[in-house]
Parts: structure tokens; sequence; C-alpha cells
């Protein structure tokens, strides 16, 4: 019998190995075609024409006659893609023309907003529309959110204040985003990488299935010789998974503070878990209003049942993090900008539930939120038109 389950036990090994090293072989050779076939190339010229063209952040205007490279597609998308930054307003009467393509609107300089090459934007398979990217650049780092297209195909008309197509490596980036980065407009055009934020999470999954499946192995393992070291292991994993999926469902979403509002039959990862908690822990910031019909849903604040000012220093912290009630009026402190300060803990950024009424149509939080009304954002000196913001937090 004893050899019997030794058999099933390498067995169950040799299949599990073979399993991993396919799955690693085949990432590997995706990404490697990826390199190998990943090139742009020009898709043809567009013949200028000189026109109307506001020079007010140092457009490069058509000249008549001149024939200008497009592009339909844009160096592939990597966790440090290189690019280069340039200088547009988003205002209505600046030089980025009409409307932005994303959400028909007008943004005022001092928001974190760009624009990215045509391949970027929405070519490559991923729809960045409404998204937020991290910039990287003269050693900061900020996130911006893309809200238009910098047009790498077509130009040299009012649509496009008569400039010639992007480049296909652009991310256009607002006075404000500069000036995050400590940056000198005048220079007009710097060197920078971004990435995809929304990308960085599915890394991390990536990695969490890759341990979920060596776990798998280990555990079988145990079980099959002395189950009970499966469970004094168990803690010491410290990897929070999705525990499932949310499928989406459209409603009427408040948008007071521009929140990303579920859509149909889009599927949002669920958590049940949080990272750990230390004395320096990583999250990001995000907005909301606790006052009541704003977009903190509702109807009350789970830890007390009553509505708080915008003026009041509090947070709702993720699924894993509230700890089901337990850290309710708790002041924990959380430091940005240089700067930190302490708020309260009033109520839960659901990471399990969402796309209801009750949630104000908006999808499950993710399991690293601090989400923070306006008092916090004024008091660490943040612009609350980035929505979003890298932080560290620890209980008081």
């Amino acid at each position: 019998m004893a050899n019997t389950k030794l058999v099933a036990v390498l067995a169950l090994l040799q299949v599990i190995f073979l399993h991993i090293h396919g799955v690693a072989a085949s990432t590997v050779n995706k990404h490697r075609h990826k390199r190998v076939g990943g090139r742009c190339h020009i898709s043809g010229f567009l013949y200028g024409r000189a026109g109307k063209c506001n020079k007010e952040n140092g457009s490069d205007c058509c000249i008549a006659g001149h024939h200008y490279p497009q592009f339909r597609c844009s160096p592939p998308v990597s966790s440090k893609t290189a690019a280069t930054l340039t200088l547009n307003s988003f205002a209505r009467g600046g030089d980025g023309g009409g409307p932005s393509y994303c959400d028909n609107h007008f943004h005022k300089d001092s928001e974190r907003v760009v624009a990215l090459s045509t391949g970027w934007l929405r070519l490559d398979g991923t729809r960045r529309c409404n998204k937020m990217i991290r910039i990287s650049g003269n050693r900061r780092s900020v996130l911006a959110k893309v809200v238009d297209e910098c047009d790498s195909a077509h130009g040299c008309d009012k649509e496009h204040n008569f400039e010639p197509p992007c480049r296909n490596n652009i991310v256009d980036g607002s006075p404000a985003v500069w000036k995050a980065l400590g940056l000198n407009e005048n220079i007009g055009e710097f060197k920078i990488t971004w990435s995809d934020v929304q990308a960085r999470r599915a890394m991390s999954a990536r990695m969490a299935g890759a341990s979920t499946v060596a776990t798998v192995a280990i555990f079988f393992l145990v079980v099959l010789t002395a189950s009970h070291v499966a469970s004094s292991l168990r803690p010491s994993l410290g990897v929070c998974h999705a525990s499932g999926y949310l499928p989406g469902k459209a409603g009427n979403c408040e948008r007071s503070n521009d929140p990303d509002c579920c859509e149909d039959g889009k599927r949002y990862p669920q958590y049940h878990c949080s990272p750990p908690v230390t004395a320096s822990t990583k999250a990001v910031l995000t907005l909301n209003s606790f006052e009541k019909g704003k977009d903190g849903g509702g109807p009350l604040s789970r830890c007390d049942k009553a509505y708080y000012s915008d003026k009041e220093m509090v947070v709702a912290l993720s699924t894993g993090w509230f700890k089901k009630m337990a850290r309710c009026g708790h002041k924990i402190k959380i430091t940005a900008n240089g700067k930190s300060v302490y708020a309260k803990v009033v109520d839960e950024c659901d990471s399990v539930y969402g796309c209801d009424g009750e949630h104000n149509y908006e999808p499950p939080c993710d399991n690293n939120i601090v989400d923070a009304s306006p008092a916090v954002w004024n008091a660490l000196g943040l612009d609350q038109n980035v929505g979003m913001e890298d932080i560290t937090w620890s209980e008081e």
C-alpha cells in the first residue's frame, strides 16, 4: 500500500511538473515571438495641407506638399515601454483640437491626462480609454488618465489642429503631467517610459497563478504523507488570489468623482483578501465622497451607519484590510507626496461585490485600495483630478 501511494505521488508530481514546464515554455515562446515579430512598419504617407494651426505648445504644424509617415501600430507594451513625452493642451481652444476622443470632453491644463499614439490607444488588443497609466521620467513617476488619441494615421486638418500624424511612440501629456515630472515645458519632448496600471495587476495575477500550481503540487504531496503539515504551511504563503469573477451590469452610476462604472458583460475580479499589512503597506489611494447622495453609494458607512462631510478625514479599506469591521473606527497613517496624515476607517471598499445600486454600479474594489475623502487628498497636497495615487499606510 505504501508503494502504491509513493508511485501515485511521483506520478502526480511528474504530471504537474510537465504541465508547469509546458506553460512556462509556451509563455516564453509567445514572448519571444512578440519580440521577433513585434516590429511596427509605416503603413503609408499623408500628403500635407497647411491651415490655421494653434502653436500654443510649440506645435509642429503641417507644411503643404510635405509627405508625413502614417502608422497603424505602435511598439509592444511592456512594464517599461520606451516613449517620447510631448506637450499638449486638452483645454477648450488649446492645441489639442476638438474634444477628447475617449469621453468627448475638454480637460483643464491642471488635470493629469494624456493622449496615446493610435497603436497604443486601441489597436494592440487593449482598449486604454479612461484607463490609468504610469509614466516615469526625470527620476519621478506619476499616474495619468488616458483621454485621447494622438492620431498616428490622420492629420493636417482642422480636427487635428493642422498638425501631422503623431509618431507611433508618443505619450502626449498635459502641462500637469510635465509639472508633476518636474520637466521644463519649453523642451517640448522628453524620453520617458510608461506602463499599464492594469497590466501590472494582471502580471501579479499571473505570478499568483503560477504560485498556485506549485502550491497544489506541494499540497497533494503533503496530504498523501502528512495532512497536518498542510495546515501549518498555509498561513506562511501570504499570497492573495482572486476568488472569482463578477459579471458586470451597468446602471445609474453617480460620477461626481469620476468613478470606474460597470460595463455590461465585463468580468471583474473578486478578492476576499488583501496583501499583508506592514509598517509601510503599499496601496493605491482613490477618491470618494462619503456624503449623502454622492458616489460613496450607500446608504451609509458600514462602521457606524453615518454619512461624512467631504471635509472629514475618513477612508474605506479593501475587504481584506477591513477585516470584517475589525478596523472600524481605527486611525491609520497615510503617507504620500512627502506628507503623512491620519484618517479614520469608516467603511469598506468592497472587493467582492459591486455592479449594483448599493455599490453605485461600480465594480468590486481592487484588494489594495485606500478609498479616501477629499479632505485626505487635500491634506496630502494631492490633485483630486488624478483620481489615483501610490501611497503607503500603517496602523496607528
